[in-house]
């Protein structure tokens, strides 16, 4: 069972308490979310997962943008899921939202008691808080349809912050489990031009926010 799990575990620790001011606080550094749900640019009849849900805040403004869109969630935490849920009903969309528990690294479509592959995937601000993000992105690319889509939002490498504001701010989010995967965006990075999937940096290289097909993937 997944509450079995060390890192279920762990994840339940971290947020038995914070899921209750979750969107409130992290609002002021998870930056580029929107910017992210304003790519995806889903059709009609498209249907998303985001792996690494949390309290379904951004299932919800999808939901809210994209009102032709199914949509699903994924995540390794029981009492998150508690939040997303109880956020999901009220807001009205139960109907569209479909949440379950699991790891990244074994998405799939079946998972959801569906068959038909994803449109798109996201991740935002969870691949630096999954230990095998790489297994976790090979999972999402291989639960896509054929040109289907990534879109990933997360911590950058902070290189263009003053040393000591960087060095202090990974410490900060050690103490939430959380690790910028420097060599992801340096991979990004190399391959934008080739890739046709498109980059943005944030300020201070603080984040990144990227979005390109299931076949430009370079992880």
């Amino acid at each position: 069972m997944y509450g079995a799990d060390p890192h279920g575990a762990l994840m339940n620790a971290v947020y038995r308490r914070q899921r209750h001011i979750y969107n409130f606080t992290r609002r002021y550094y998870l930056v580029g979310r929107d910017d992210l749900i304003h790519r995806l640019n889903l059709q009609p009849g498209d249907r998303a997962v985001e792996i690494g849900c949390g309290t379904a805040r951004n299932l919800i403004a999808i939901a809210r943008r994209y009102p032709g869109a199914r949509l699903f969630g994924l995540d390794a935490s029981s009492e998150m899921l508690q939040t997303a849920q109880e956020d999901v009903n009220r807001a009205g969309l139960a109907g569209r939202i479909l949440l379950r528990h699991g790891f990244a690294e074994a998405l799939s479509p079946e998972l959801f008691g569906e068959s038909p592959s994803f449109d798109s995937a996201i991740f935002s601000y969870s691949l630096s808080m999954i230990p095998d993000w790489r297994h976790a992105l090979a999972a999402a690319g291989a639960a896509l349809s054929d040109g289907g889509r990534l879109h990933i939002v997360d911590f950058g490498d902070f290189a263009s912050m003053p040393r000591a504001a960087a060095a202090a701010l990974r410490s900060w989010l050690r103490r939430f489990h959380v690790v910028p995967r420097g060599e992801l965006l340096d991979a990004l990075e190399r391959a934008a031009p080739e890739s046709g999937g498109e980059l943005r940096l944030y300020p201070g290289r603080y984040a990144f926010c990227w979005s390109g097909k299931r076949s430009s993937a370079v992880f």
